[in-house]
């Protein structure tokens, strides 16, 4: 799709794509240790659960025309730490942040904003994360980076086998 050019000069151009992270905010923050101080001295390696969830939203609302297409991206994270039977600590996390998408067509903007905008916001979840476990009085907790590409191909996948079975079963006769 070609732009006439602002200032006026008859040229024309193609926008380049982009995907831009205009705000970041937080939306909600959770830390839970119910067994402090007494677990603090435990020797005992804890065993970690870590799940990592993301959304997306078209916003229309209140966002100025001249941008392109605005999305509210939220990454979800909980972190949940146990040893010795009991609870040491449970953090959860959304962090969320809006994403303007430029020169993207609607088939693209699935993948865009599950790959570079989570990964946009990420960083700042992982942050966050580890200072509310520091904060509780915890070790420092180093959450690995994630390939989100990698995650987004997997659950791509799955859906396509999800949408076959059940279109093989919906067909069957038997």
């Amino acid at each position: 799709m070609a732009i006439d050019d602002p200032a006026g000069n008859g040229s024309r151009q193609t926008p380049a794509k982009q995907c831009k992270l205009n705000h970041l905010y937080l939306k909600d923050a959770s830390f839970e240790a119910p067994h402090v101080p007494g677990i603090l001295f435990w020797n005992e390696q804890p065993e970690l659960v870590v799940t990592v969830h993301d959304a997306y939203t078209l916003r229309v609302d209140d966002i100025p025309q001249e941008a392109g297409e605005v999305y509210d991206v939220e990454v979800h994270m909980s972190v949940r730490a146990t040893a010795g039977g009991k609870c040491l600590f449970l953090v959860e996390v959304k962090q969320g942040g809006l994403v303007e998408l430029l020169g993207y067509g609607k088939e693209e903007a699935d993948f865009v904003l599950r790959t570079r905008g989570v990964e946009a916001l990420y960083p700042y979840v992982r942050e966050l994360v580890n200072s509310l476990v520091v904060r509780g009085g915890f070790p420092r907790l180093a959450l690995r980076p994630l390939d989100f590409e990698s995650r987004y191909s997997q659950a791509m996948e799955e859906y396509q086998q999800s949408v076959q079975q059940s279109h093989g079963q919906a067909t069957d006769p038997s």
